[in-house]
């Protein structure tokens, strides 16, 4: 988002006794509800990391194992041996970039914006049709490989969707460390001290680019799982999300920064297809 912070909340900062160089055992975030999941305690966000990072590198070894990619590394003469479309590459390769996209919201968070950081980070409580649609492309998936096996043996089609997720997971955590401080998880209607309209670096290609990212990287998941009708549903649904976000947004953008903005939104495009 555009140089947004969430101003509805006030940081609570690092114990009194914390001394440079230190660990800090409470996380410094901001305000956060006593019944968010994981607890706001280092505990969970150790945990969750830990279990995250076990599923990253449980796809990342199934996706490349199963491809024969481990093989081709030690006998480079077996190229045309590889292969993505593969119920085997697929799936595990869903999981884990679902897995590292949460794991990333959080580390890019406690890194360039560690006053906004809690365990809310991970948005892993990131609303009810968010599970729901990950659930029904895993459907969709499982019930089409077991009544038609071949039906995603497209070849090309899974390393574009690798490729696309990729791309918009680099985009939206570019955005976010861009933004750094300027950067929040909710859409805040009252403007803080410091805080600023990010206009340059990729802010003066997309007016949000960290939409952008995780609109194509959605978007990329179900290319990588040869899922048509999750991927005509991820479309509709996250277009219509994300107009509903940028309206209520920039009418808050205007209210901060009135004429400021009005010109930056007049240059700079969203990037996300249908929303100007």
């Amino acid at each position: 988002m555009s140089g947004l912070t969430d101003a509805a909340n006030t940081p609570n900062g690092p114990p009194a006794n914390n001394t440079t160089g230190s660990l800090e055992t409470v996380p410094n975030a901001v305000a956060v509800d006593d019944d968010i999941f994981p607890p706001n305690t280092p505990l969970a966000a150790s945990t969750t990391s830990f279990l995250l990072g076990s599923v990253v590198s449980l796809g990342l070894w199934l996706v490349l194992n199963n491809s024969h990619l481990i093989t081709v590394i030690l006998q480079p003469a077996l190229w045309r041996d590889v292969a993505f479309n593969l119920p085997g590459v697929q799936l595990p390769f869903f999981f884990a970039a679902w897995a590292f996209f949460h794991w990333a919201e959080f580390a890019v968070t406690a890194g360039w914006n560690r006053d906004k950081c809690s365990t809310s980070s991970f948005l892993l409580d990131n609303g009810r049709e968010y599970h729901i649609a990950h659930s029904v492309a895993v459907l969709e998936f499982v019930l089409t490989v077991y009544f038609f096996p071949n039906a995603k043996r497209w070849n090309y089609v899974t390393p574009i969707g690798m490729l696309v997720v990729l791309g918009g997971q680099f985009l939206r955590s570019i955005a976010m460390i861009h933004a750094s401080k300027n950067f929040s998880h909710m859409v805040a209607y009252k403007r803080l001290h410091g805080h600023e309209l990010v206009t340059d670096g990729i802010y003066s290609w997309s007016r949000h680019p960290s939409y952008v990212g995780f609109f194509y990287w959605g978007l990329g998941t179900q290319i990588a799982l040869q899922n048509p009708i999750s991927f005509i549903g991820y479309f509709i649904v996250m277009l219509r999300f994300f107009q509903k976000r940028i309206f209520y947004e920039e009418k808050a953008l205007i209210r901060f920064f009135g004429t400021a903005y009005q010109e930056y939104k007049a240059k700079v495009p969203t990037r996300i297809p249908l929303i100007r």
